[in-house]
């Protein structure tokens, strides 16, 4: 019983500090809520034309060029379709901005700048990849890491 309580009074403290943190904080962004719609309409709320590389059933892919800079927008048919795409992806690194059913795939800088358009949140790849000694990309490399 006193385990539990202490455990609601850590859990009450910890949102009352977190509700506190800049509170008059005026600057502080806003994040809309997260974009939905085909690949067209969220490329459009990023103010982007997308140039198609991909059109199948399972996805769309369209590259964009905006202010903030390059990345790749991919809209996927399903949920499923889209974690399993963005579960391989993240082996290579790359930050990622996710919606319902889309992904931009950028530079931090840019990741975060659409997040203020699209919504979303951002998800990191990992780093082991980053150091650029290119190699054949086969799949026996990152075997360990499938998941199906």
């Amino acid at each position: 019983m006193r385990t539990e309580r202490s455990l609601v009074v850590l859990a009450a403290l910890a949102l009352a500090l977190t509700a506190g943190c800049g509170g008059n904080d005026e600057k502080a962004p806003t994040t809309p809520d997260t974009a939905t719609g085909s690949l067209e309409q969220i490329a459009s709320k990023a103010e982007c034309e997308p140039n198609i590389q991909t059109d199948a059933d399972e996805l769309r892919q369209g590259n964009c060029t905006t202010d903030d800079g390059k990345y790749v927008l991919v809209t996927f048919a399903t949920d499923r379709g889209l974690r399993e795409w963005i579960n391989e992806a993240k082996d290579y690194g790359g930050s990622y901005l996710v919606g319902r059913k889309w992904i931009a795939v950028g530079d931090q800088k840019v990741v975060t700048a659409l997040r203020g358009r699209l919504g979303g949140t951002v998800e990191a790849g990992s780093s082991h990849h980053s150091g650029g000694s290119g190699g054949g990309g086969g799949d026996e490399e990152h075997s360990g890491h499938r998941t199906g």
